[in-house]
């Protein structure tokens, strides 16, 4: 790891601007007539919009991913939406306790907006020591669920791991997250590596509409705990999913392969495989029935 950090030869960091389509609150006046939509405002922070719900998935609006403002990992782009400028969010879904996942700052303001947080087993004592209040935090095992409105919200396997100290590793949970309504499901995974659970997660609760999965910062020094771009398409695959929207790319430098590689890579593996993809630039808003109406766009290219 340090002669890569040391003497890599990739294109860790975009070489142009990265193109957002902001967002405002009026965006989200208007409910998505389909029942289901999406934007992408960076990371694996996606806001989702099912049957009139409103899910904001690993919310993270911090400059860095660390310990300390002062260093760490700091975006690529500002995010398309401000949380000033957030419609009401009805619930707020954590995979797992890592920095560029469970946000201090971002937890605070979303908990003072009185959201309900949705988190795996452990994570809910992150939360209540900043100050969320314990009503508004929902903690799960791996195939418990709980619905919310018209939707029903199930807790379902990754493979990774957690913590947030060098003391603390694995004493939470990490997670998928099926989210499902007699109309629509959606599917979300978090950090995982590749495992037969995507199956398993497809035959009981597939098929997706949309599927949200991880594509970024893999490296053959950690295969057990991040996806390839192809074992990507085929865990989308296996889960039975519609459309593919990948993230956890493009947002901050985690891992040493070039910033829009797995952009690239998820692309050329899609179409190889007949998957239906869509890489949305930050901000822009995806209705999985619509895309065929979306003109191509192959923004990462531009380096």
């Amino acid at each position: 790891m340090a002669r890569q950090q040391l003497c890599g030869k990739q294109v860790r960091y975009p070489e142009r601007e990265i193109p957002v389509e902001p967002r405002t609150a009026r965006d989200y006046e208007r409910r998505s007539a389909t029942g289901l939509r999406a934007t992408w405002i960076g990371h694996a922070t996606v806001l989702l919009e099912i049957e009139g719900l409103r899910v904001l998935t690993d919310p993270v609006w911090s400059e860095r991913v660390s310990p300390t403002s002062l260093a760490g990992p700091k975006r690529f782009f500002a995010p398309p939406l401000g949380l000033d400028q957030l419609p009401p969010i009805d619930a707020v879904v954590i995979s797992h306790d890592h920095y560029d996942h469970l946000d201090m700052a971002t937890v605070k303001a979303l908990g003072a907006r009185g959201a309900a947080f949705l988190v795996p087993l452990g994570v809910g004592a992150h939360l209540e020591t900043w100050g969320v209040p314990r009503r508004q935090i929902r903690e799960l095992d791996w195939g418990e669920q709980v619905d919310l409105d018209r939707a029903t919200f199930t807790v379902t396997p990754a493979r990774h791991f957690s913590g947030r100290r060098l003391i603390d590793e694995d004493r939470t949970l990490w997670s998928s997250w099926v989210i499902a309504t007699p109309r629509h499901r959606v599917f979300v995974c978090g950090d995982s590596g590749f495992f037969s659970g995507f199956r398993e997660i497809g035959q009981d609760h597939g098929p997706f509409d949309l599927t949200l999965i991880s594509a970024g910062a893999y490296s053959s020094l950690w295969p057990m705990i991040h996806m390839t771009p192809e074992e990507v398409v085929q865990a989308h695959l296996d889960v039975r999913g519609g459309l593919l929207l990948p993230f956890h790319w493009g947002t901050f430098n985690l891992a040493f392969h070039d910033w829009n590689e797995p952009a690239v890579r998820v692309s050329a593996s899609a179409a190889e495989r007949g998957v239906r993809l869509l890489v949305p630039r930050p901000g822009q808003i995806v209705e999985p029935s619509r895309v065929a109406d979306l003109p191509r766009d192959e923004w990462w290219l531009g380096r």
